[in-house]
């Protein structure tokens, strides 16, 4: 199965292409600084969030800015890649009611667009790190492999996600939500020790946190990241992308009837 998605990407690979181009051409059209926005805006979070949580809290965390951005570039890249995934195919309507377009390239371009334009975010973390004098580490070579992970992560998801919108519109306005829960419980902007003992349970059950805590450890630590949490992650990966395909294959047919 996956070696014939494989084989169709390969055939369709110009399309690809095209949709991804025209997603981050669209994205930031008609705006005056346009993919800038992408390194900007982590930065801005950054300056807000090292006021919110250093000053008013009083969360003296060492680097805070490196700390927080560790986490958030990522996370960032998990929300904006499924929140468009999630509304592809209710959104290519016009097109796939007119001509045969393999579904999930629709999709799948939603991902892949973002994860390109991440790669501009992650410019401004190795700013911030050679402001703040932060180390550089040979171990910092782990994290395009932990990065290819997550992508494959997140086009699980976006996959899964993509194919209940079809379905139930409601989706689109649960998931912002959910989201929202998923940040919170990721430990990006405050110490996971501060979660009380009853709770961390919702720390480890969030994939989220899981590739938050390997991205963190060589970006913020310096080392790599433990064994058992690359697994953890990996295993989460295969399984949110196996389960995607499954899903959106079972149910792609379904789909103009629907929109």
């Amino acid at each position: 199965m996956i070696q014939n998605i494989i084989s169709s990407i390969q055939k369709n690979y110009y399309l690809l292409i095209v949709l991804v181009k025209r997603d981050i051409s669209k994205k930031y059209k008609d705006s005056f600084l346009g993919l800038f926005w992408t390194f900007f805006n982590p930065l801005l979070n950054m300056a807000v969030m090292s006021v919110i949580f250093s000053t008013i809290f009083k969360r003296n965390i060492e680097n805070f800015p490196v700390y927080m951005l560790s986490g958030r570039v990522f996370y960032d890249f998990f929300s904006r890649a499924t929140t468009e995934a999630l509304k592809s195919i209710p959104g290519a309507a016009p097109i796939i009611k007119k001509i045969y377009v393999p579904k999930y390239i629709i999709t799948f371009s939603k991902v892949l667009s973002n994860f390109i334009t991440s790669a501009v975010s992650f410019l401004a973390l190795l700013v911030v790190m050679i402001v703040t004098k932060a180390d550089f580490t040979v171990n910092l070579l782990i994290v395009p492999v932990l990065f290819m992970i997550f992508f494959i992560f997140a086009t699980g998801v976006g996959l899964m996600i993509s194919t209940v919108d079809v379905f139930f519109r409601d989706m689109e306005h649960i998931y912002g939500i959910f989201l929202t829960v998923v940040m919170y419980f990721s430990a990006i902007f405050y110490p996971a020790e501060i979660i009380p003992q009853d709770y961390q349970v919702f720390l480890w059950i969030n994939p989220m946190f899981k590739f938050v805590e390997a991205f963190r450890s060589p970006i913020y630590y310096g080392v790599l990241p433990a064994w058992d949490v690359v697994v953890y992650c990996s295993f989460a990966a295969v399984l949110a992308f196996v389960a995607g395909i499954v899903i959106f294959k079972k149910n792609q047919d379904k789909f103009i009837y629907y929109l």
